[in-house]
């Protein structure tokens, strides 16, 4: 595992980056839209050359006595489900969720391409490919994200039907290819080296949807990001929101050359490749949950409330989510799946259920951490005003007492209101209602997962002790899941 001071480094590579409203990033690791992000990103890296965390993040010696982190093991069994999900959860907390996409995702997109190389019968060069890049991933750190590849909206509003992709293929070498395009948007471009760009794209070589990876820092790519969540300057006032900014964004290709050990061929739509996202996915979304119910526990004390019916009402109503959700998580990892080359991944079943739940109950979970402080939320003082020698005794006696300083309160709510109802908090819930798909799309997810409905209802006949018809209701299961949402372009004109 690299320290953080080499994945700085790394990041000095010559990479274009934009920010909206900021222009451009000449050093992401410097730039204050960027600098807090990468100081997260060296600590997730640090983390594991830490003997308080090694036992977390680190798997039992192999054979050769080497201790693989976590996020980079092959998985082939409920043990090693269970190891990593245990690393996901520690580390996904730490930033209240709003880190969703730490390096071991790199190494989850990596074992979804592989498995997609090797279900649609790729060469058997570019499965190997695909195996070394994961090994490469495993063994320096590097750090991979994932783009699905589907179009922007100006190329989906093209008159010409043809023009409405994302990608187009430029010319082939013996070397590689070379593409060019515009890509919609992706998490965590600034700070990666590496993107994955799925086949929504619709570019195919030889008659094959093709996927890629191509390296930030390559020649022709622009990589734009999206404005800076809104924060205050003080840190006191804005906890999360002045450290956790992923920057979402899109990716320009100006005749980008990509070499053929980074192509592969997979399943246009739906892409295998999410196999093990949306189970890393689900865990950024407990972290929310449980540091939401965290928050609230916190204050429930702090304001003096643990003895309000209501408000332990509140607590309860927090706390079911939570425990759904750690319960669908284990129940994935201990009731596996398998693919046909022997990797381990969670039921989807049992992970499309918890990501339905926490949907349902995610606004509501915000509400009540707003409605539990009351109006203190809203009129918190900041350390400033609380140091000013004009106001300190007044707000003192306003916000102390009970067992806490001012301070201290005013810290615990200033960080609830940082949690749930900033710009933070705004961007989190539009991004996870878009970018996952949203409740219709794990809706789908779970519906062509459930294995159970042709058993469950033939069961129930037996009770009858009368000859029944065999029930066959696979075509519930089997059904398309509903397409991407479509946009109504203009017609092509006529010549």
């Amino acid at each position: 595992m690299r320290t953080g001071r080499e994945y700085r480094e790394a990041l000095r590579d010559g990479r274009r980056v934009w920010v909206m409203g900021e222009g451009w990033v000449e050093d992401v690791t410097t730039h204050p839209a960027t600098q807090a992000m990468v100081e997260e990103y060296a600590l997730w890296y640090d983390r594991h050359l830490d003997p308080e965390w090694q036992d977390l993040l680190l798997a039992p010696p192999n054979a050769g006595g080497d201790q693989v982190p976590w996020a980079y093991v092959l998985p082939k069994s409920s043990e090693h489900l269970l190891g990593m999900g245990r690393s996901f959860a520690k580390t996904t907390f730490l930033s209240a969720g709003n880190i969703t996409h730490t390096p071991a995702y790199g190494n989850l997109i990596q074992l979804g391409v592989l498995t997609a190389a090797q279900a649609h019968n790729a060469p058997d060069a570019q499965i190997a490919e695909a195996m070394a890049y994961r090994e490469e991933i495993a063994r320096t750190g590097r750090f991979l994200t994932y783009c699905g590849g589907a179009p922007i909206i100006g190329q989906r509003l093209h008159p010409d039907p043809k023009e409405r992709v994302s990608l187009k293929l430029v010319r082939e070498t013996d070397a590689g290819v070379v593409i060019r395009g515009k890509l919609g948007m992706h998490t965590s471009p600034a700070y990666v080296e590496d993107v994955y760009i799925g086949a929504l794209s619709r570019l195919e070589i030889g008659g094959h949807p093709a996927s890629f990876i191509v390296p930030v820092n390559a020649p022709g790519i622009t990589t734009l990001c999206r404005k800076m969540a809104v924060r205050d300057k003080n840190p006191f006032v804005s906890p999360l929101s002045s450290r956790y900014d992923e920057l979402d964004g899109q990716m320009w290709l100006d005749d980008v050359f990509i070499p053929w050990e980074r192509v592969f061929f997979v399943d246009p739509s739906p892409e295998a490749i999410p196999r093990w996202l949306r189970w890393h996915h689900l865990y950024g979304w407990l972290a929310k949950a449980e540091f939401t119910l965290g928050l609230g526990l916190a204050l429930t004390h702090a304001m003096g409330l643990k003895e309000h019916d209501q408000t332990i009402e509140y607590l309860v109503d927090l706390v079911i989510p939570v425990q759904t959700v750690r319960s669908c998580l284990i129940a994935a990892e201990r009731d596996p799946d398998f693919t046909p080359a022997g990797y381990c991944f969670p039921r989807h079943a049992h992970l499309a259920a918890g990501g339905v739940a926490l949907l349902k109950v995610r606004q509501r979970m915000s509400e009540i951490l707003r409605i539990l402080p009351g109006s203190s939320l809203v009129v918190a003082p900041s350390d400033r005003d609380l140091a000013a020698p004009e106001l300190s005794d007044g707000l003192e006696a306003s916000f102390g007492g009970g067992g806490y300083s001012a301070l201290q309160r005013s810290a615990l709510l200033q960080l609830a209101w940082d949690h749930v109802s900033s710009a933070l908090d705004a961007r989190e819930s539009a991004f996870e209602n878009h970018a996952s798909g949203g409740m219709p799309n794990w809706r789908h997810w779970l519906r062509r997962n459930f294995q159970d409905y042709n058993a469950l209802a033939n069961a129930v006949f037996k009770q009858l002790e009368l000859p029944m018809p065999e029930i066959d209701l696979d075509s519930i299961r089997t059904a398309p899941i509903a397409p991407r949402r479509t946009v109504t372009a203009p017609a092509a004109e006529k010549p």
